[in-house]
């Protein structure tokens, strides 16, 4: 199946980021979404697909459902997937494919959910029965959450490689610099690097800016064929490739940590696509620990595997440096939320509507999805 170009992103929608009380999953995805179809200024009634990734506080079953029906949408295709912060890119391969296939003609894909007013317990501490890579018999060593499985790929990281504070730092001060440009940013007050130093330890070797806030909001994109959207309000961003690996297994089970999906997926998404990594003007890599950028810009082939915390130096990594990353100020500094907000992202910089944060003569982004500690991950290639 070669459907490189034939399908395109045609429109992107966000709410506001951060504490957003009164709000509800659903209600905050309608939102999106109708703001993704405003963008692309695309009539409501030929949207036939309604896919969302559920709610990560809350889990509701039918929940494309029940906002297909609060859209006034009766979809011919509906699904709500499960792979963790992978979802999104897993969606939009999967809107592409049911497109191809006949299956429908315009699909909606967004991600909403409300955990820092409304249900905060699936990021709590998890008791030792819970579900994969947060409880088991980890959980009696202390590895209760998300931070002490990344924390723990961290230092296995920086034993197999070395690893300095300072340049897990460069990740959180470069993509918080970006956030200050973006006026929707959750966090977007300048941080130094004394400021990232200073700050607490969560769980060694991650202070608290190595890692993600807790975030309301949502975002959303509207996907059709690329003809179709030619003739929509904004300039299409076209999808060139896609792909997925998931190493799925219990951390602590796994052989190897310091590798992730990334490895698989993305080959696999830039051979469809055609390109190689000299081709990207701009990537927005998954970011809810400082350590998953590195991981995958060396997963990716940007770099060989131990050389990513050099290759993050030396301003390259910058808005004005060889490799933009997280333009927007990505899931450490932008919103915590898992994902889309960094597809909607490269959309706005491919179309160059990215303000003060825009990338130059941008044509080409890469698009990385994670989820799980490092369980799962989608690859997404688009360009104008």
């Amino acid at each position: 199946m070669d459907i490189r170009d034939k399908y395109a992103i045609a429109g992107v929608g966000n709410t506001a980021y951060g504490k957003l009380p009164g709000r509800s999953a659903v209600n905050l995805t309608v939102e999106a979404i109708r703001n993704a179809i405003e963008d692309c200024g695309i009539d409501k009634g030929e949207i036939d697909a309604v896919l969302t990734k559920y709610p990560t506080s809350n889990f509701q079953s039918l929940f494309s459902a029940r906002v297909s029906q609060a859209l006034g949408i009766v979809p011919k295709v509906t699904a709500t997937l499960d792979q963790a912060g992978a979802s999104n890119i897993g969606l939009i391969a999967y809107a592409a494919m049911c497109i191809e296939a006949g299956l429908c003609n315009v699909a909606v894909v967004s991600y909403g959910d409300n955990p820092l007013t409304g249900n905060r317990a699936a990021y709590g501490r998890r008791p030792p029965s819970d579900g994969p890579n947060y409880g088991g018999d980890e959980a009696v060593a202390g590895m209760t959450g998300a931070p002490c499985g990344y924390a723990m790929i961290a230092q296995r990281y920086r034993h197999e490689f070395g690893l300095k504070d300072e340049q897990l730092g460069t990740v959180a001060t470069t993509f918080r610099h970006n956030a200050t440009l973006n006026p929707n940013a959750q966090y977007n007050q300048p941080m130094t690097m004394e400021d990232y130093l200073g700050a607490r330890w969560v769980a060694e070797p991650f202070r608290l800016f190595d890692c993600c806030p807790v975030t309301d909001g949502a975002a959303a994109v509207v996907v059709t064929s690329t003809e179709r959207a030619r003739s929509l309000k904004k300039k299409p961003a076209r999808i060139m490739g896609f792909g997925q690996a998931h190493p799925a297994w219990d951390l602590a089970q796994r052989e190897v940590w310091t590798t992730s999906g990334a490895a698989v997926s993305g080959p696999i998404a830039f051979k469809m696509a055609g390109i190689t990594t000299e081709d990207a003007d701009f990537a927005q890599l998954y970011d809810c620990f400082t350590i998953v950028p590195i991981i995958t810009l060396e997963d990716y082939g940007f770099c060989k595997k131990g050389e990513g915390p050099d290759y993050i130096g030396g301003g390259r990594i910058g808005l004005t440096g060889s490799l933009p990353l997280n333009t927007s100020g990505g899931l450490l500094s932008e919103t915590g939320m898992p994902g889309m907000q960094l597809i909607a992202e490269a959309v706005r910089q491919l179309r160059g509507e990215a303000g003060p944060r825009q990338v130059k003569d941008a044509e080409i982004g890469i698009v990385s999805n994670n989820g799980g500690v490092m369980t799962t991950h989608a690859t997404l290639v688009l360009r104008n």
